[in-house]
């Protein structure tokens, strides 16, 4: 597995020509990289002295540079193994656009604090909350198990059985080392360019769709445990920084862009949420490179991780948005010079009932009482000053304080704050009431 160490240091990348006539003496080459995974399983035939590398629909030749189809040996093109610096490698469309598939539009109505994925697959795990496999790690290896054997069951279905058996091995060798390891590993799984990422998410977001609802049901199985192992993050379990700005770009039609128009235009601005693992990043260019629609997220209550300590492309800086953060949009702006959409973003995870919302008494007492707090920052002074019955206003609230003071303290906020600033990721008892 990749390491933060040798995320900046050169890498080995193979290639191949994607020429129409990749024979042709009258046309340079245009090469094109495999997949990470692709990439891993040929290295690591070549490395081994083998002659051959077997992948799911060709194999490679490294007598003759040559890649050769599986079922006909006639269609064959070069292939070439190159070195490259990992901070210049290039930046991945597909992976920051939107591409959401049988639902019209990329994000869902309200679920509450947890997904309705992850509250499946607890279900289908036979675990509770207070059973996860970051607090319980006698479960861990189980999890990992059942992990493995659904990506390989994934992976036969879309034809990368060689894939997901790489994938699923690489997991495996991490199941009886903890569950910080084997976030790690998931974490840097799910950042590889392979078929994982790309169903999982495809997956997710069919939720809030009634005629699809029955396919990703069907995924819990599957794919759900490697998605509780990537959701359950043993290292933070706290909401991210209140004022993290996150950006994704995305090519929307028409008529998606004017469906956000429309709930920009209404009094009531409705509340939507994304249902998948969502990739953004804090590298505003990074996202202005693609497509006709930049989002700016603001994050007020939500949970994110930052997977560059993991990633192969630390470059992208890519956050990863964890599955059911709810969103409103703030604003809609046009950018005639680079002629793109700025759709403006408020993140908020929100918990299933309003009184877990507001004034909860199932969350933990603060140590302090708002008025022995000393009024040092700008929750200090909010919570000392402003009226209780302006604290369920979160937007109020938040603007408040970070034009009292940016520094944001959000464990000196109370702990029955709107938006439970101080709330773990797994939330309450009732977050998981279906």
């Amino acid at each position: 597995m990749a390491s933060a160490s040798s995320n900046s240091s050169t890498y080995v990348q193979w290639m191949w020509n994607a020429n129409e006539n990749p024979f042709s003496t009258s046309h340079s080459p245009e090469w094109q990289s495999y997949s990470d995974v692709e990439n891993m399983i040929i290295e690591h035939a070549f490395r081994a002295g083998q002659t051959h590398a077997i992948l799911d629909d060709y194999h490679i030749d490294f007598k003759h540079n040559l890649q050769i189809s599986n079922t006909d040996i006639n269609k064959q093109r070069h292939v070439k193994r190159t070195t490259r610096n990992g901070n210049n490698m290039p930046l991945r469309r597909e992976r920051f656009m939107s591409n959401p598939i049988a639902p019209k539009r990329p994000y869902s109505g309200l679920y509450g604090f947890i997904s309705p994925f992850i509250q499946a697959v607890v279900k289908d795990l036979n675990i509770s909350r207070d059973r996860l496999p970051s607090k319980n790690k006698v479960i861990v290896s189980f999890i990992v198990e059942r992990a493995a054997m659904g990506i390989i069951e994934e992976g036969k279905k879309l034809g990368k059985q060689r894939e997901a058996e790489l994938i699923a091995k690489t997991l495996i060798e991490k199941k009886e080392t903890g569950m910080e390891e084997v976030w790690r590993c998931c974490a840097y799984l799910y950042s590889l360019e392979s078929f994982l990422y790309k169903k999982l998410n495809e997956t997710m977001r069919l939720i809030g769709s009634e005629e699809h609802e029955q396919i990703w049901r069907s995924k819990v199985r599957t794919l759900g445990p490697f998605c509780l192992l990537l959701w359950d993050n043993p290292f933070d379990r706290k909401v991210t920084k209140p004022g993290t700005i996150i950006y994704r770009g995305a090519q929307l039609p028409d008529a998606l862009i004017n469906s956000f128009k429309d709930d920009y235009s209404k009094d009531s601005k409705p509340k939507h949420s994304f249902q998948a693992f969502t990739s953004c990043t804090r590298n505003r260019n990074v996202a202005e490179s693609f497509g006709n629609v930049l989002f700016i997220m603001e994050i007020r209550v939500a949970f994110t991780v930052d997977l560059r300590p993991v990633s192969r492309y630390p470059h992208e800086e890519e956050e990863l948005l964890f599955p059911g953060v709810c969103f409103e949009i703030d604003r809609i702006d046009f950018d005639k010079d680079k002629n793109k959409y700025l759709i403006y973003l408020n993140l908020q995870q929100r918990h299933n009932k309003p009184d877990l919302h507001q004034l909860s008494n199932n969350s933990k007492r603060s140590t302090e009482t708002r008025d022995s707090t000393p009024a040092d920052n700008g929750a200090d002074i909010f919570f000392r000053f402003i009226k209780p019955s302006l604290w369920n206003d979160t937007k109020f609230a938040a603007d408040f304080i970070a034009k009292t003071n940016t520094n944001l303290n959000p464990s000196r906020f109370p702990p029955n704050f709107a938006g439970n600033f101080d709330t773990d990721r797994d939330g309450f008892d009732d977050d998981w009431d279906n």
